[in-house]
């Protein structure tokens, strides 16, 4: 009898011991995250107050050119005051902004959140806080001593010491987690393509602070490795659980193809159970879900995909900024043109343009404008090197490509070959960022889903620009078309322009 007794409490016990030692890790979880909140907030409080006493030295201490005059006055002796009188402002303005920043997840921002992403909330954040003390101070306040100025000032050094410190702190810890030192241990549930990507994804960005621990997937021998070395298989799917009891992970990636997407709520529960974060990667039939609307019919909820969102005013305002970029940027244009078509007529016999039908918008094709990098028989040699074509879809692509010319290959690795594309731009054929236009070859050979990187404008970048050039692989590239399209902003479009510089110039992916 005793025995039996003995034996049901054995279990009893290791799982209480179990149950405490994930609370205790969920804890420590949860005290990390809840401090890295408050030291940010600690300090952008102390930067808001720095911005708001340098906003008040610009007014009253400093003596400003003759040229400023119009806009800032002297001040009068009289009219001279204490930056005591302000404190009470200055506090009000930094429980605003942390209450702002919150509210707009500042202080959530994913690991793989750019400078911009942080700046735009930074941005929209401290305009909306000095507008509200604008209307606060000067309809419900005496007005004898607040200068307008003030806030202006402090506005604009809020915004530039704020983005300033983040955008030190983000470079030190990428820095860090290019290294190796901090990363988040990630696991990967499913073997599928998709998981594949994403296990891919995280391999190759390693400055985002994820370590691959490996996979899980009801398919090889646990413990072995794909080719590639880079990939663990840790064992079947049912046996998540237990891989979380014994093993420290933070975040689980479910990855799962569609036809085994049933079993994602237990797979989900089993996280919430462990306190683990985890996220979703869609993958149904290889159709885009980035944006969707969601309805319901007799209580059934009903999923549906929208519509790019490159359509009417969105438009105007793209060809708007197209057009303005381009006016902008004319002289360092043509200055540049005129010197790679000297450098082209220089190097090689044969055209400086060289030109080649491209599919555009809605499969309609046009003239494409390059400057000439190959020599003069390049497409009837085309054919001969396709068993040495190094790209995955319909796309050919070769690292060393022979029929490159001497300057044709600076041409590509700078991307300058694309600068007569700007006449395709002007022309509406184009856009400065879209997707790459197609050859009717390439499109030929387009899967159905493929096709639908054609409802929108093609581009001279893009996101698949940006995120590695010639090495990302076809179906990436697609994907990220189509993502562009369902999402674009005109905030999106600047920060595909400002990230492309950086890229061309340090030649990632090009040939």
């Amino acid at each position: 009898m005793r025995d039996a007794m003995e034996t049901q409490r054995q279990p009893s016990l290791a799982s209480t011991t179990t149950a405490r030692l994930l609370q205790a890790r969920a804890l420590r979880a949860h005290m990390r995250q809840w401090a890295r909140q408050t030291g940010m907030m600690a300090i952008d409080a102390l930067f808001i107050l720095i911005s708001f006493a340098f906003a008040y030295q610009m007014r009253y201490d400093w003596d400003w050119p003759t040229p400023f005059n119009w806009v800032v006055r002297e001040v009068q002796a009289q009219n001279y005051v204490s930056f005591f009188r302000f404190i009470p402002l200055a506090g009000l303005m930094v429980v605003l902004l942390l209450v702002l920043f919150t509210m707009k997840g500042l202080y959530r921002q994913p690991r793989s959140a750019s400078l911009m992403d942080h700046a735009s909330i930074i941005a929209s954040g401290t305009t909306t806080a000095v507008a509200a003390m604008i209307v606060f101070v000067f309809l419900w306040s005496s007005t004898q001593f607040y200068s307008r100025l003030i806030f202006a000032f402090a506005w604009a050094a809020s915004i530039v010491l704020l983005t300033a410190w983040r955008g030190i702190a983000l470079g030190v810890q990428r820095w860090q987690w290019t290294r190796g030192v901090g990363r988040e241990p990630v696991l990967v549930v499913g073997g599928s393509g998709l998981a594949w990507r994403v296990m891919e994804g995280l391999v190759a960005q390693p400055y985002l602070g994820y370590a691959l621990l490996g996979y899980l997937d009801d398919g090889p021998t646990p413990g072995t490795q794909r080719p590639n070395g880079h990939f663990r298989h840790l064992g079947q799917v049912d046996g998540l659980r237990e891989l979380l009891k014994r093993q420290q992970v933070s975040q689980v990636i479910l990855a799962l193809p569609f036809w085994e997407h049933s079993r994602l709520p237990e797979l989900v529960q089993i996280c919430r159970e462990f306190g683990v974060e985890f996220r979703l990667a869609p993958d149904l039939y290889e159709l885009s879900y980035d944006r969707v609307d969601f309805g319901n019919v007799g209580g059934i909820p009903l999923i549906g995909l929208k519509e790019v969102s490159l359509q009417g005013v969105n438009l105007l305002i793209k060809r708007a900024i197209d057009i303005g970029l381009i006016l902008l940027a004319s002289p360092v244009i043509l200055l540049v043109s005129g010197l790679c078509a000297l450098a082209i007529r220089r190097d090689s016999p044969g055209p400086v343009i060289f030109r080649q039908v491209r599919v555009g918008k809605g499969g309609k094709p046009f003239v494409c404008y390059k400057f000439r990098t190959m020599v003069p028989n390049a497409e009837e040699l085309k054919a001969k090197l396709a068993a040495q074509n190094e790209a995955d879809g319909p796309i050919f692509k070769i690292k060393n490509d022979p029929r490159l010319t001497r300057f044709g290959r600076f041409l590509r690795r700078t991307s300058l070959d694309e600068l007569p594309q700007f006449w395709n731009i002007l022309r509406g054929e184009m856009s400065i960022v879209g997707p790459r236009p197609p050859t009717p070859d390439e499109v030929s050979r387009y899967e159905p889903w493929h096709r639908r990187r054609l409802e929108v404008t093609p581009g001279l970048t893009g996101l698949w620009q940006v995120l590695g050039r010639s090495d990302t692989s076809f179906d990436e590239m697609v994907r990220l078309d189509i993502y562009y399209a369902e999402n674009w902003s005109p905030g999106m479009d600047v920060r595909i322009i400002l990230q492309t510089v950086p890229v061309v110039l340090s030649a990632k992916g090009a040939y």
